[in-house]
Order: structure tokens, then C-alpha cells, then sequence
């Protein structure tokens, strides 16, 4: 059985003491391939380290993540832009817009937001979107921007059925994680009436483990969890929700 987890920090300081062997661990559970979303700056040289080291299992994104956005954001743009020109990434991400931290920078986030999204329709790349507490300013951003070039996750969905609907709508899938485990997730009561072809898996890892994790370190080994629920919601094998999942983040990779 073949997993992907679409959205994981395996450069998270979280994993210091042994990112090697949970990275490995994973891999024996039937994880491929593990998206990387860039934070920031910072973060760009621990991405192809981990590239460098698992050349067949990682695939990385470059952006600029909305709690990033700060008083220098027009230089981590440039070095975005400047990535961007020189090598190969799979997906713009995270970007978004997060008033969760910081309600005093939207106007930036929504600037950045826009640029990403314009670069990721000029490399012909889906974007992974970040949003929290930010679902109607995000939506108005995508509304915007809206065409048949823009495509992408729309990355640890918690929102009710008429945002997840209104996110497919703007041809996001859903990234699913350990949220839908969770008692008070909410999402794992209305999941079954999305089709399962705009579901993907993610783990977020280090963040939001799944039950019976929950509170722990994630990691990417977990994603198995996040099936196993997602074939309790739609009452089919845990190897269709598998399959098909797999098969959704290929097509928004464009992996062949």
C-alpha cells in the first residue's frame, strides 16, 4: 500500500534527535514521498539537505508562510523569486494568510499571497495554501485569482462543508490530517459528502498528530492513522482510500 504525505516539516528542530530514523520509519509504512513546504528563508538549505539525503522520497516547495510575512518580506520574496528561477520545486507553498498570530499584518500577507499565486500560475504550479482564522479573506484572494491555471491544496482543512465546497470550487483538493481524528474536529462529519477525489493526505508532522498520538510529535509514519479514519468516514478499505489519494496528489504534483 503506497501513502504520500503532502505536507510535512521533516526540518522541524523537532526532529533533531532522530529525523533519520523517523523518516525511515515512515518509508516502511508504505510513505513515498513526503511534500516539503517552505516557511521562510531560514528553512531553504534544511529542504535540500533532506532532498540531498532522500533524492527519491522528497519533494519541495518553495513560498513565503503567512506568520513569515513581517517587516522584511520583500527581501524573502526576492529570494523566493530567485529559487524559483534557478532549480526545480513541486508546489508554491505555504503561503496564505494566518490573523491567528498577528491580525496587524494583513495587508502584507494578502500582498504576498497575491505575488505567490501569480508566481505559481507563471511556473504552471499548484499552490498550498495556509489559512487561519482567515477563510473569508483567503476566499476573496482566490476569488480573485481564479482560473484554469490555478490549482493546489488547500492544506489542513478545518472548515465547514460550504467552505470546503467553496475551496473545491476554486480548484483546491483538501488536505486532510490528524484533525479528522480528532473528538471535536468537526470535519469527520460532513467528509463523506466530498468526493473522496478531492481529498488528500498530510500529517503537518511535527504538528497535530492524529489519536491515539494526539499532543505528541507527529511524524510522517501517522498519515497511516488519517487513512485509517478516512475509510471509517467513507466506509470503504483502507487500500481505496490509499489508491485514490495517492493517485490525487500525483495529478496536482504532475507526477507521471
Amino acid at each position: 500500500m503506497k501513502l504520500i504525505d503532502t505536507h510535512t516539516h521533516l526540518y522541524s528542530d523537532a526532529f533533531e534527535e532522530n529525523r533519520i530514523e523517523m523518516i525511515e520509519r515512515a518509508i516502511e509504512e508504505g510513505v513515498e514521498k513526503f511534500y516539503i513546504p517552505a516557511i521562510d528563508s531560514e528553512t531553504t538549505q534544511a529542504m535540500y539537505d533532506l532532498e540531498k539525503a532522500f533524492p527519491e522520497h522528497m519533494y519541495l516547495m518553495m513560498g513565503l508562510h503567512p506568520t513569515s510575512v513581517k517587516g522584511n518580506y520583500e527581501t524573502e520574496l526576492k529570494h523566493i523569486e530567485v529559487e524559483l528561477a534557478r532549480r526545480k520545486f513541486y508546489a508554491i507553498g505555504e503561503i496564505g494568510i494566518d490573523l491567528y498570530w498577528d491580525q496587524s499584518t494583513l495587508a502584507i500577507q494578502q500582498d504576498a499571497f497575491r505575488r505567490q499565486i501569480k508566481w505559481a500560475k507563471k511556473y504552471k504550479l499548484p499552490i498550498v495554501i495556509h489559512c487561519r482564522n482567515a477563510f473569508d479573506e483567503v476566499f476573496e484572494i482566490l476569488e480573485e485569482e481564479k482560473a484554469e491555471d490555478l490549482f493546489g491544496i488547500f492544506h489542513c482543512f478545518t472548515g465547514t462543508l460550504a467552505q470546503a465546497r467553496q475551496a473545491i470550487s476554486y480548484g483546491m483538493k483538501l488536505g486532510i490530517g490528524g484533525v479528522v481524528t480528532f473528538k471535536n474536529g468537526k470535519i469527520d462529519q460532513f467528509l463523506n459528502e466530498i468526493p473522496l477525489k478531492h481529498i488528500v493526505l498530510e500529517t503537518d508532522s511535527p504538528y497535530l498528530a492524529p489519536t491515539p498520538f494526539r499532543g505528541k510529535r507527529n511524524e510522517s509514519a501517522y498519515v497511516l492513522k488519517v487513512a485509517e479514519k478516512l475509510a471509517e468516514v467513507y466506509d470503504i478499505s483502507i487500500e481505496e482510500i490509499a489508491e485514490v489519494t495517492t493517485q490525487n496528489a500525483l495529478e496536482i504534483f504532475n507526477i507521471k
